[in-house]
């Protein structure tokens, strides 16, 4: 069930919220007429009777209705809503737009406005603003206005942090305008937010971020423990659950913010608590927005599973690992080409030792940060040829570090995807296998696929054919937009497949690609 399919069964949405199921959380929220307030689908309040509930497709669409968001479970905790669709051209516009206002990094230094989101669309003002209200029922600046409010609440409610500062980090020009939206949104003022307790016993910033279940934290984790570099992350697990740690720095208005950060999943209430170092507090929001990328929480298993569980039976709780940091994960996708994840990482584990930058953090584990572009810019031959790396990667890695020091590529969740991808393709050394990853990953496009992948040709049974990349790219048509998600599934099905003495293989490559499968009699199981 999609979010739009949701929105037109009000009668799925109170069954939903009667059963407090966590999947649809934050596909759409309830507003309550006899309270005036709106909740989460897992909210734990007694549940409201069914004349008294409306239900919408976004906390926007709520507040501008009236309805001021709950204070016991918090709509600012719950994972975004994305959707994606490949037909409709306005819908798709409209989600682009939304995206482009999730992301703070797609505005650099410039205040969001309708005629700057207008100038990256390549529309009229007026186009922006009707396809905006038909779409979501509210107009991009009251859509924008909301999500600054939730975050603002979010942090009030968390951290310890001034009002003042709250304010500007919330994207607010001034505390008195902060505390005019406030009140009138919300009826409260910012100080009556704050959660009373005790003084923090831990360094750091703590804030909890929501997601859908079902959620793999295993295979995501093994994921990144496969990948770590020792000294600039972690990952470690604890008797009450896993927990990754890492170091990371972001330049933003022309300053640099480096510090630490340590997630960990609590899967029994669906979130992630989130601990983030004092020197972050300026750039929190865009931190938190960064964690949710690299750990995917927004995703809809919903939407997702509808297309791809068919193939891909055993995967409906498996994400796209994403990246802190989209130039970091450029540098290491380079170094992993056409090479084994041991190899890379031994590569990029010698580029940190010899060029990161020493930090210090609470771990023992976590003493370092990854080279910034400015000084793999400047690596000359001899110092990358020291450390193993081929003259090939040598020129790739300087050319993607001096294009992302000189701002010409942006590698985060609100670059342009397409233009994107061609630039780095016009860089020495980067493929479309290698841009691919990079959008994959580092710009959390849904519909990422790099063809020419050997272990995605294995795992879909293609590898022995003339042309594999092509047969998989025929194949991968039946998966949209939700590719990226079929390649991670693909990917940890050759794993499986590596480990137990099975016809996991056979039984993915039959589920691909049917026609075949009939043609060599493969037994495929439901």
């Amino acid at each position: 069930m999609t979010t739009d399919s949701i929105l037109l069964a009000d009668d799925a949405c109170y069954l939903a919220l009667k059963t407090r199921d966590a999947r649809f959380d934050g596909s759409f929220f309830t507003g309550v007429t006899s309270t005036g307030i709106y909740c989460r689908p897992v909210c734990s309040v007694k549940t409201p009777k069914r004349e008294n509930c409306r239900f919408f497709g976004h906390a926007a669409q709520a507040e501008g209705a009236g309805f001021r968001p709950c204070l016991r479970c918090r709509p600012e905790l719950a994972p975004h809503s994305v959707v994606w669709s490949i037909q409709d051209a306005s819908y798709i516009l409209a989600h682009q737009a939304a995206r482009l206002l999730d992301e703070p990094e797609a505005w650099g230094d410039a205040t969001p406005s309708v005629e700057l989101l207008s100038a990256k669309l390549g529309v009229s003002d007026r186009h922006v603003r009707r396809i905006f209200e038909t779409q979501f029922g509210v107009s991009p600046m009251q859509y924008l206005q909301t999500r600054r409010l939730l975050t603002a609440k979010q942090l009030l409610a968390d951290t310890a942090l001034p009002i003042t500062q709250i304010a500007l980090i919330s994207g607010y020009a001034s505390v008195r305008r902060f505390n005019a939206a406030f009140v009138g949104h919300y009826g409260l003022n910012p100080t009556q937010l704050r959660r009373q307790g005790g003084v923090p016993t831990e360094q750091g910033i703590t804030v909890k971020l929501g997601y859908r279940p079902p959620y793999d934290v295993a295979a995501m984790t093994a994921f990144f423990r496969k990948r770590r570099i020792n000294a600039i992350e972690f990952v470690a697990d604890e008797p009450y659950g896993t927990r990754l740690g890492r170091t990371f720095r972001i330049e933003t208005g022309g300053k640099v913010h480096a510090g630490w950060l340590l997630a960990s999943f609590d899967e029994s209430r669906s979130h992630v608590a989130l601990r983030i170092s004092d020197s972050l507090r300026e750039v929190l929001p865009l931190v938190i927005r960064r964690v949710r990328a690299m750990l995917d929480l927004d995703a809809d298993p919903q939407a997702i599973n509808a297309v791809l569980h068919a193939s891909f039976p055993g995967g409906d709780g498996l994400r796209v690992p994403g990246a802190m940091d989209g130039y970091e994960l450029a540098v290491r996708a380079v170094l992993g080409q056409q090479i084994t994840v041991a190899a890379a990482r031994t590569l990029a584990q010698r580029l940190v030792d010899k060029l990161g930058e020493p930090i210090e953090t609470p771990w023992p584990g976590l003493t370092r940060l990854f080279p910034p572009a400015a000084v793999l810019a400047q690596a000359s031959g001899d110092t990358l040829g020291q450390l193993g790396i081929v003259r090939q990667r040598q020129t790739a890695i300087v050319g993607i570090a001096k294009a992302v020091a000189e701002k010409r590529v942006q590698l985060h969740g609100g670059a342009d995807v397409n233009a994107t991808i061609a630039a780095l393709k016009e860089l020495p050394g980067i493929g479309d296998w290698t841009a691919q990853y990079i959008a994959m990953r580092a710009l959390r496009w849904p519909d990422a696929f790099p063809a020419g992948d050997v272990a995605l040709h294995k795992a879909l049974g293609v590898q022995g054919i003339k042309n594999p990349a092509k047969e998989a790219e025929q194949a991968s048509l039946a998966w949209k937009p939700w590719r990226s998600y079929a390649v991670i599934r693909a990917w940890s099905g050759a794993m499986e497949a590596a480990t137990a003495p099975s016809n996991a293989t056979e039984l993915i490559a039959a589920s691909a690609f049917p026609e075949r499968a009939r043609a060599q009699k493969l037994s495929v199981k439901p």
